[in-house]
C-alpha cells in the first residue's frame, strides 16, 4: 500500500485557521507525550481539538526519557502490579502502531552475590507473567559465562551470572511529532511555540483561553468547551491561574525531581544487550541502554523545588553515574568520554497527606483533577502508558458534562504516521531513513536528499522537518527531529550553520542559531563540585 503523502506544516495556513471564529470541542494545553496523546485520542473519535504548546512538542520531559519503553522492574519491587501490568501491555501497543519508532531490547541483570540470580529470576518470571501474550520474549538465568558472553566489558571480579529479560525501546521525541501529525490527519489543529496566557471565564465556567503566538507577537482567543492542562510538570502554574480567576487558591499537585543521563561511545557496553542494575550503592537503579548507536546511562531521581525549561545535572548527579558504571563496566568510562548530557523533569504527583517523601519511592501513576471551573488537569504517568491516560482524561471529561459521548477505544489500534508497511526498527544502530518509516520516499525526494550533512541527517531531512513536522528552529531540527544534540552535543554545534540556513530557506523565519550553540554547549558543560 502506498503511504499517504504527509501533510504540510506550513505555519501561516495552521495560524489562519487558529483566527477562524469557532467554538472547539476541545482544547488540549501542552505538546508533551500526555497532551499529544489526548489531543489524537479526542480527534479519532471525531471531536474538534486544538492543541496549544508553549515551546517546541517533546520540548520538555518528553524528549529527556531514558528512551524505554517498560512496565518498570522497579514497580514491581514496590509491589504496584496494576501499573506494572497496564504499563506492559501498553508497550506492545506502541511497537504495534509505531514499528519504526520503537523495538524490543534485552536486558541483563548481572548477578554478584549467590542469591541474586534466583531472586530477581523470580521477580522477572512474575513481569513475564504479568505481561502475558503481550511479552517480547521469557526470562532467562545466565551462567557466568553466559553473562561475560552477553556484556563483553562487564565487571568480571565477583560475577557470579545474571538474568536475562524483555523490554523495549523507542525514540521519544519522534513519537512525540508522530503522535502530532496523526492528531493532524484525524483533523486536529496543532501549535507550538503559542503559549497560553489567560484562561477565560464565563459564570466562574472556563470558557476558552488567550494565546498568543511566539513567532508574530499575535494574540488570539480561543471559545472551547473543555480545557485539558497537559502541561506536565508545569501543570500547578495553569491550576493556579484557574483558581485565582475563581478566588480560590489550587494545592500543588508535583513533586517534580529531575532524571540525568549521560551519553558515551557505543564501545563501552558492545553486544546486542542492555545493562540493568536493580540496586545501586544509593538504592536508585542504573542503565546503560544502546541507543541510536551511542550508549546511554542513567538516571538520577533528585528533588527540585524551581522548574526551569533547560535543568541542568548536579556535579554529584554525574560523578554517581560515572561511578556506579564503573562499579559494573571493566572499562568505564570518565568526563572525557562524554559525548552528551541531558536531563529531564519527571511531574511526579504530590501525596494527599502533605507529607514529604522521597521522589523515587512516589507513584508513577498519573492524576486528573477537575476544578470547579471545569478545568481539567492531568500529570505524572509515564511514557509507555500515555494512551492510557488520554483515554481517562477523556473519560473524565465525559463524566464531567464537558464533553458528549463519543466513540471509545479507537486509539488502540491506530497506527502512527511513518508506520505504513515499516518494518521493525532497531533503535540500537545509528539512525538512518529508517526513521520515516513508510515516509522515507517522500523524504529521498526532496532536494539535498544526496547531500549528507552527517551520517543519518542530509538536507532533505531538514527540509522535511520544516515542511511536515513543525520545525523552526535549529533546535527543533538537531534536539527532536534529529536526535543528534543528544548523542553528539559537539558535532550538532558543527552542523548547526548549515541547518540554519537550509531552514531560512524552507521558513523565511530566524532560525535562532546563537540560542542553539549556547544550548548544546551546556549539554557538554559539566559543573563544578558545589554547583550546578
Amino acid at each position: 500500500m502506498d503511504p499517504v503523502a504527509p501533510l504540510p506544516t506550513r505555519r501561516a495556513d495552521l495560524l489562519a485557521r487558529l483566527a477562524e471564529p469557532r467554538t472547539w470541542d476541545l482544547v488540549v494545553v501542552g505538546g508533551g507525550a500526555t497532551g499529544l496523546g489526548v489531543a489524537l485520542d479526542a480527534a479519532a473519535r471525531g471531536y474538534s481539538v486544538l492543541l496549544l504548546e508553549s515551546h517546541d512538542f517533546a520540548g520538555g520531559t518528553s524528549s529527556r526519557s531514558t528512551k524505554l519503553l517498560h512496565g518498570g522492574v522497579r514497580y514491581l519491587a514496590q509491589g504496584n502490579l496494576s501499573l506494572v501490568r497496564e504499563a506492559l501491555h501498553e508497550r506492545s501497543t506502541v511497537l504495534r502502531n509505531a514499528p519504526h519508532l520503537a523495538s524490543k531490547l534485552s536486558f541483563v541483570m548481572p548477578s554478584y552475590a549467590w542469591w541474586q540470580t534466583p531472586f530477581y529470576g523470580i521477580g522477572l518470571k512474575l513481569y513475564d507473567l504479568l505481561a502475558g501474550r503481550a511479552g517480547l520474549g521469557p526470562t532467562t538465568l545466565l551462567s557466568r559465562a553466559q553473562a561475560r558472553a552477553a556484556l563483553p566489558n562487564l565487571q568480571r571480579a565477583g560475577l557470579r551470572g545474571g538474568v536475562l529479560y524483555w523490554d523495549a525501546q523507542f525514540d521519544d521525541a519522534r513519537l512525540a511529532i508522530a503522535l502530532a501529525r496523526t492528531a493532524a490527519r484525524e483533523g486536529a489543529l496543532l501549535l507550538n511555540y503559542c503559549e497560553v496566557t489567560a484562561l477565560l471565564h464565563e459564570d466562574g465556567r472556563v470558557a476558552g483561553l488567550r494565546c498568543r503566538d511566539a513567532v508574530s507577537g499575535q494574540a488570539h482567543e480561543v471559545r472551547a468547551r473543555c480545557v485539558v492542562n497537559a502541561t506536565g510538570v508545569w501543570v500547578d502554574g495553569l491550576r493556579q491561574l484557574d483558581g485565582a480567576a475563581l478566588g480560590q487558591a489550587a494545592r500543588p499537585v508535583v513533586a517534580p525531581s529531575q532524571g540525568v543521563h549521560v551519553v558515551v561511545d557505543r564501545s563501552f557496553l558492545p553486544g546486542g544487550h542492555a545493562l540493568l542494575v536493580p540496586h545501586t550503592a544509593d538504592g536508585r537503579v542504573l542503565f546503560a541502554v544502546p541507543w541510536r548507536g551511542k550508549l546511554v546511562l542513567g538516571t538520577t531521581d533528585t528533588p527540585r523545588s524551581d522548574l526551569p525549561r533547560e535543568p541542568r545535572p548536579l556535579r554529584a548527579e554525574l560523578d554517581f553515574i560515572l561511578g556506579e558504571a564503573g562499579r559494573y563496566l571493566a572499562r568505564a568510562p570518565t568526563p572525557a568520554d562524554v559525548l552528551s548530557i541531558w536531563v529531564g523533569l519527571r511531574p511526579l504527583v504530590r501525596p494527599d497527606d502533605g507529607h514529604d517523601t522521597a521522589t523515587r519511592q512516589l507513584s508513577r501513576e498519573h492524576a486528573v483533577l477537575v476544578s470547579p471551573s471545569g478545568l481539567v488537569s492531568v500529570t505524572g504517568g509515564k511514557w509507555t502508558t500515555y494512551r492510557t491516560m488520554a483515554e481517562d482524561v477523556l473519560a473524565h471529561c465525559r463524566r464531567a458534562g464537558l464533553l458528549p459521548a463519543g466513540t471509545s477505544g479507537v486509539s488502540a489500534g491506530l497506527r502512527l504516521v511513518g508506520a505504513g508497511s515499516a518494518a521493525a526498527a532497531s533503535l540500537q544502530a545509528a539512525p538512518d531513513l529508517s526513521i520515516y518509516g513508510s515516509e522515507a520516499q517522500a523524504v529521498s525526494a526532496l532536494p539535498g536528499a544526496g547531500r549528507e550533512l552527517a551520517p543519518g541527517l542530509s538536507e532533505a531531512m531538514v527540509r522535511f522537518a520544516a515542511r511536515h513536522e513543525y520545525a523552526l528552529t535549529v533546535e527543533d531540527v538537531l534536539a527532536r527531529r534529529s536526535r543528534l544534540l543528544f548523542l553528539d552535543a559537539a558535532l550538532a554545534m558543527e552542523l548547526a550553520p548549515a541547518v540554519a540556513g537550509v531552514l531560512g530557506e524552507e521558513t523565511g523565519l530566524d532560525p535562532n542559531l546563537d540560542g542553539f550553540l549556547a544550548l548544546a554547549q551546556d549539554y557538554l558543560r559539566w559543573p563544578a563540585a558545589q554547583g550546578t
